[in-house]
């Protein structure tokens, strides 16, 4: 994998070769030919990482290459510090350039003889590249470099797999059974979608020999896809397959046909016949689309049964098939118990004293069946002592790393990110930075990636976009799993499998991409690039080398670290540092050697209790995200407008006990000229202070997408509906008003922006905007303390792509009516606080996607709505502090699966259920449910 860090550094030289080469004095030669070696190297190092895991001379030469590049980014990042542009003026304006010029000629001269031992380097390994023919065999014989690779491809061994081997396979069998032998005449493409590992084939087989499926289809053929496809080789052995099913030769002249005429005889031959043919493990679109016009759509209930990793693939090939996916979930709990004691115990049960120990392990498995068999497998091996499955625990890292028993499941897992691109790649490999079980906010992993420099420019496309672009691809390759999810529908947190982390923790480390410390001892690379440290680490950075160090993350510090100083969290020498989260850090103050970290892109003090920031922060011209998010900064020094690349800047926290309050969001003061920042595309939260030249500033900011402005007046609503009107990139809008009984005037926004998905507004509304309900794109609408006329909802009713609606006292009146086809897309709706409000009427037709409701502190109302029995797809109905009388008028026609009446008493909410289940009194913290109330 040394070709991602070649692949960066011949991005970064070639922007460097065309920005920076007149300052250069003659190096740019020394460059040019750097970035040819490499570039010739690139496809050698492609070759030589899929073939050289075992062979160590091979091995060490892709180490040499990788450490190459590492040290020339570091170089042309040194450069751009050491070589001195002050362009001062005034009075010592001739003294200061005598001595940039004599600064920038010392820098000169060093960075010059690092560049050339670089080139030599590079020759002297470029002299020693290994030579490779075209099926990626060595041609220097096999004592050089051709070695066996241990690892056989057991993918096959799921079609051996006895019945009763199985664990948890029946329900999903007999689904898929269903879709292929019922339903329509047409062909029907039916795929079943899941992360390696998960049981796609052994699956497939099952329902493949099922007796009902072979009585159904007059011809059978299963076709496993070869990595890389062979496409004519794959369709020769499908002519073989369905001319031995009928028992008839093969057509003479196979072996020499194309593609073409393989495809012609395959499609003859399916014509005539219905069909069950099975392409196991389809990766990419490309192999799908090869095959797909020599499968004969004969109007006969033909079939294909596909898996996959990739849920694109997955989508893209039942298009036409009423979109049957079948998405293979982990097993259950109890599966994974039934399946581990099968396998560790020989269907023996566990033994009492290991029960504890064996659950902790097998909670790593994730119900992931390959997992399963495998550590199975590993434990059935040790002794049976709780010390010994106590170390395996503690080590399954090391154990999947250096056990053979567990080099197939390792392999299959690493299939999959070897089939990555470069960039997606590293994107991946970035993933092993996060603590286990750890969920990763996406929009702090994109602009992670972006500041990292995994993020190429595409045309048309904001950075964000494209990497928002490489996160979707990693979910749909099965590589990540999503682990929280907007109410329109956006991603917005992911995880990793805890055993696929394990693997790239190591491979992470074994390419110096990323060290983890996790242990008070803990050791890494002598030239760590990107470090993380987990748990209370105070003395894990004195004595280490930081020169190189690119990226330094702090998660779950602890207690023992608020007692150590603050200059202990971040390493010394670290002056090539580009990132730094020090998110929720023990610290106070904002640690003076940030300012000094000039290539700085990413800065996160985030729940932290800093106060105030530095007008030293000037000095970070290259920053593009500052996240002060639930800090204690208010405001911000003027030098914070010198920073022309930030991107994103987040100021703000919420003050939150139990219910919404009006003054919960704080954010920072009004910055005087913050038109500066052309850049921006997050402003959140700024105070507008009453500054009507600032709120005319807003319209300079084009680029941003998302906007949040307080402390708004009436008088101030004509100018920011006319900076509203230029930022035609906008997709979110938080507008708060200075007390809850100031209006907010946005009737003069004549061309609100066309994106804009997600509508917040707390204070009064004296009539709701015209030009709200023309917005098609609308998702998420939030009206707080509006107090808007009882018929202003209906205006909202025909928005087509609206899922969520929130309203606390909203509107006026004693009656809610939803009428017949209305809210045709809404999924959440939450009613809080409508004083006056005593019914709530839902016409048959009305909101008939609606899955959750929310009605809180409406103490009035005197039943449940009138017509839930109609909301068909209701599947969670809540009440907060509503009297119980109210509750128990939930007639059983309504048929909701949960149904919640939650109170908040002594500092929490108490949770209970109407079924008297489990969940009864059941009490849980403030920050379970602040999101609701945001």
């Amino acid at each position: 994998m040394a070709e991602i860090a070649v692949s960066f550094l011949l991005e970064k030289l070639t922007t460097f070769l065309q920005n920076e080469v007149e300052l250069l004095q003659g190096i740019p030669e020394d460059l040019q030919y750097i970035k040819d070696e490499l570039q010739s190297l690139k496809a050698v190092l492609r070759v030589a990482d899929s073939v050289g895991e075992s062979n160590q001379e091979l091995k060490v030469w892709v180490q040499q290459v990788r450490e190459i590049a590492y040290d020339a980014e570091d170089t042309l990042d040194e450069y751009k510090l050491d070589v001195v542009n002050d362009h001062r003026h005034g009075l010592d304006a001739f003294l200061q350039q005598v001595c940039c010029f004599t600064k920038n000629l010392k820098a000169q001269h060093r960075i010059a003889s690092k560049i050339n031992g670089i080139k030599s380097r590079i020759s002297n390994v470029s002299a020693r590249r290994p030579n490779f023919d075209n099926n990626g065999t060595s041609e220097q014989g096999p004592s050089s470099i051709a070695t066996v690779n241990p690892w056989i491809d057991r993918r096959g061994d799921a079609l051996l797999l006895d019945s009763v081997d199985l664990v948890g396979i029946d329900n999903s069998k007999e689904q898929l059974v269903q879709w292929l032998v019922e339903g329509n005449s047409g062909r029907k493409v039916v795929s079943v979608v899941g992360m390696g590992g998960s049981g796609k084939t052994t699956l497939a087989k099952q329902v493949y020999d099922n007796t009902k499926v072979k009585k159904h289809f007059a011809v059978h053929v299963w076709i496993t896809i070869s990595h890389p496809l062979k496409i004519e080789e794959l369709l020769r052995n499908m002519v073989r397959q369905l001319f031995d099913s009928i028992r008839k030769p093969v057509p003479q002249g196979v072996d020499d046909m194309d593609s073409f005429l393989l495809k012609m005889i395959i499609k003859g031959f399916l014509q005539q016949r219905r069909y069950l043919i099975v392409l196991d493990d389809v990766w990419h679109m490309n192999e799908w689309e090869m095959l797909d016009h020599a499968l004969a759509n004969n109007g006969r209930g033909s079939c294909v049964l596909l898996t996959t990793r990739n849920s694109e693939v997955a989508s893209t090939s039942c298009i036409e098939s009423e979109d049957k996916i079948f998405n293979l979930e982990p097993l259950s709990p109890d599966e994974s118990w039934t399946l581990f004691c099968k396998k560790c115990f020989q269907k023996n049960s566990c033994p009492a004293e290991l029960e504890r120990h064996s659950r902790r392990i097998l909670d790593k498995c994730e119900g992931l069946p390959l997992a399963i068999v495998a550590i199975s497998g590993v434990l059935a091996t040790k002794r049976r002592t709780v010390a010994e499955w106590e170390t395996v625990y503690r080590s399954l890292g090391a154990e999947i790393e250096d056990n053979s028993r567990l080099i197939n499941f390792k392999e299959v897992l690493l299939l999959s990110f070897n089939d990555l691109p470069y960039h997606l790649k590293s994107c991946f490999l970035y993933l092993s930075l996060f603590p286990g079980n750890h969920l990763i906010e996406n929009m702090r992993l994109i602009r992670l990636w972006i500041a990292e420099g995994f993020v190429e420019a595409k045309e048309g496309k904001t950075q964000e976009e494209v990497a928002e672009d490489y996160l979707n691809e990693l979910l749909n390759r099965s590589m990540i799993q999503i682990a929280g999810m907007t109410n329109d529908g956006r991603v917005k947190a992911c995880r990793i499998h805890d055993l696929l982390r394990e693997i790239i923790i190591s491979n992470a480390r074994d390419q110096n991409f990323v060290a983890v410390a996790k242990e008070q001892n803990a050791t890494w690379p002598e030239k760590v690039r990107r470090l993380a440290i987990h748990n209370a680490l105070a003395n894990a950075q004195r004595n280490m080398n930081a020169s190189h160090l690119r990226s330094f993350f702090v998660f779950d510090t602890g207690d023992p670290l608020s007692s150590s100083p603050t200059d202990t969290l971040i390493p010394n020498s670290c002056r090539l540092l580009k990132v730094l989260d020090l998110r929720a850090a023990p610290i106070e103050n904002f640690p003076e050697e940030i300012s000094n970290l000039r290539l700085l892109r990413y800065l996160s003090l985030r729940d932290t209790k800093i106060t105030t920031i530095p007008s030293s922060i000037k000095k970070l011209q290259d920053l593009e995200t500052l996240d002060l998010k639930h800090s204690q900064v208010s405001e911000l020094p003027v030098e914070i407008l010198k920073l022309r690349k930030l991107h994103h800047l987040l100021v703000y926290h919420y003050e939150f006990t139990s219910y919404s309050r009006f003054h919960s969001k704080y954010g920072f003061q009004a910055l005087s000229g913050i038109g500066a920042l052309q850049s921006l595309q997050k402003l959140c939260f700024m105070d507008v202070n009453h500054d009507n030249a600032l709120i005319m500033e807003l319209g300079k900011l084009v680029q941003l997408r998302r906007l949040g402005i307080t402390n708004m007046r009436k008088e101030d609503g004509k100018i920011l509906c006319s900076s509203i009107e230029k930022l035609i990139n906008l997709h979110a809008l938080s507008i708060v008003s200075s007390v809850k009984e100031e209006v907010i005037d946005l009737q003069c926004l004549s061309s609100p922006p066309q994106l804009l998905q997600r509508l917040y507004l707390y204070g009064r509304l004296e009539k709701l905007p015209e030009w709200i309900p023309c917005l098609e794109s609308l998702a998420v609408i939030y009206l707080k303390w509006s107090r808007l006329p009882n018929d202003a909802l209906e205006s909202l009713q025909n928005l087509p792509n609206l899922v969520h609606l929130e309203l606390l006292q909203a509107v006026e009146g004693d009656t809610l009516h939803f009428k017949a086809g209305g809210f045709k897309e809404l999924k959440l709706l939450g009613i809080d606080k409508f004083e006056g409000l005593r019914c709530i009427q839902v016409e048959d037709g009305a909101m008939p996607c609606l899955e959750k409701l929310s009605i809180q502190r409406c103490k009035l109302l005197e039943r449940v709505p009138l017509g839930i029995q109609h909301l068909t797809k209701l599947k969670v109905l809540e009440f907060f502090d509503m009297p119980e009388e109210l509750i128990m008028t939930l007639g059983p026609d309504a048929n909701i699966p949960e149904v919640y009446y939650t109170y908040w008493r002594n500092g929490e909410w108490e949770v209970y259920s109407l079924e008297g289940s489990a969940e009864n009194g059941r009490s849980i913290s403030t920050e379970s449910l602040q999101s609701r109330f945001k």
